[in-house]
């Protein structure tokens, strides 16, 4: 469940078993312990077409030209453990995607803040004019 309106069905989620190249002592190289999900955003029918478009931004290099969505997880040594920890990355991204971003209100400087950073400015200038030693005597 991503948002009270929008679930996203487990057939539609596809996981792969691959071996991981992170720990594993001896049993790195027989066992298949990383999992590999994928999700066709797509051709998904339940997410809305606004939400897809933003999905896809936030997915960046972990979306492919076909519109699946492949997350890898390897951090832990049990295969159970990256299957929970792959599908909260996806269900992370696509509930990020899920809300139009807040638009932006442009606003002024105060006054008190324009005077806070000339201040500033003043004091860093008379710090570096008096840091060169005294003139004269040669």
């Amino acid at each position: 469940m991503i948002t009270r309106t929008i679930a996203i069905d487990p057939s539609e989620i596809e996981e792969t078993f691959v071996r991981s190249s992170g720990p594993g002592g001896q049993n790195v190289n027989k066992v298949a312990s990383a999992v590999q999900l994928r999700f066709d955003l797509w051709n998904s029918p339940n997410i809305p077409e606004p939400m897809k478009r933003r999905v896809a931004a936030l997915a960046g290099s972990r979306m492919t030209k076909e519109g699946v969505i492949v997350i890898t997880s390897n951090s832990h040594r049990d295969q159970p453990l990256n299957r929970a920890e792959a599908l909260a990355r996806l269900v992370a991204l696509l509930k990020e995607g899920a809300y139009p971003p807040k638009p932006r209100i442009a606003t002024r400087p105060t006054l008190a803040s324009k005077q806070r950073r000339l201040l500033g400015k003043s004091i860093r200038s008379d710090v570096k004019r008096h840091r060169s030693g005294p003139v004269g005597e040669d």
